[in-house]
């Protein structure tokens, strides 16, 4: 998906949701577990369910992974889903992958040859090498780990170097320096929605790429907050609701819970969005 399509489906809907597909066994409903592939299963009711108030899905790929080759099959199968039903839906995978240049690769060509994946969320710290081979695909994003939602985020990311200079603040600047071309067409960021007006900060070094902001609901953080200091002309956001959409309800209900919680985050969004958006 390119950069103008991504905006164009945000002013379509008048949404930048994005929900986390974060199925976890145990906290599905009961009456899914009868069925051949209960995480599969739950991701298509979901989807059916919210797609009208989303533009983005995000698999994160430890709830798949976990389950060996079953997971990986429902993976699969949600990936595809998407595609053949919700066309105009972004798929991101939230795999974090990061390593030297030969393995990168690897992962690069799983996610956007093999399952034809919009985004990827990659680790930086390796450096150059461990990023660059992902940003070989034209049409694909790669985003980046900048400034995260956890509680120990503050153990490295803000670290500041002799100039004052904060460990995030370097991934900024630097990894734009790794993209051909223009970079705000691959490069994305995750910046968490608890990291309030260090929003500011950001938008200061990146203006106008887009952020998927992961942490608000049941992390804490302020959607409000998030547009006040990070919304752009074209909106520039993506942010992510999991549990507070998809675990909104246990009961047989659920998948209608979930609708309504996110018409009410994307009732909401279209409140914050700015004129030009």
């Amino acid at each position: 998906m390119t950069l103008q399509q991504l905006i164009a489906n945000i002013r379509r809907k008048q949404s930048f949701l994005c929900v986390g597909l974060d199925t976890d066994l145990k906290k599905i409903p009961p009456h899914l577990l009868k069925d051949n592939d209960p995480i599969f299963a739950f991701n298509k009711a979901i989807i059916d369910a919210t797609a009208p108030y989303t533009i983005a899905y995000k698999p994160n790929l430890a709830f798949y992974e976990c389950f060996g080759l079953k997971g990986w099959q429902a993976f699969e199968r949600t990936v595809r889903y998407i595609h053949a039903n919700y066309p105009d839906q972004f798929i991101i995978a939230d795999a974090k992958r990061g390593d030297i240049g030969n393995t990168s690769a690897m992962y690069a060509r799983c996610f956007f040859e093999e399952l034809d994946i919009d985004a990827v969320t990659v680790a930086p710290y390796m450096g150059e090498d461990s990023v660059t081979p992902f940003l070989q695909y034209p049409g694909k994003w790669v985003i980046l780990l900048a400034l995260t939602s956890n509680k120990g985020s503050h153990d490295f990311q803000l670290i500041a170097n002799a100039q004052g200079e904060r460990l995030f603040e370097k991934v900024l600047k630097k990894s734009q320096q790794w993209s051909t071309q223009c970079s705000m067409e691959q490069l994305m960021y995750v910046v968490g929605a608890t990291q309030g007006e260090l929003f500011r900060d950001i938008r200061k070094i990146v203006p106008n790429h887009f952020l998927l902001v992961p942490g608000v609901g049941a992390q804490g953080g302020s959607l409000e907050e998030v547009c006040r200091y990070g919304m752009t002309p074209d909106c520039g956001l993506i942010v992510n609701s999991s549990r507070g959409i998809i675990y909104a309800d246990s009961t047989e209900q659920f998948a209608e819970v979930a609708a309504t919680k996110a018409r009410e985050l994307q009732q909401q969004m279209a409140s914050l969005l700015t004129p030009n958006s």
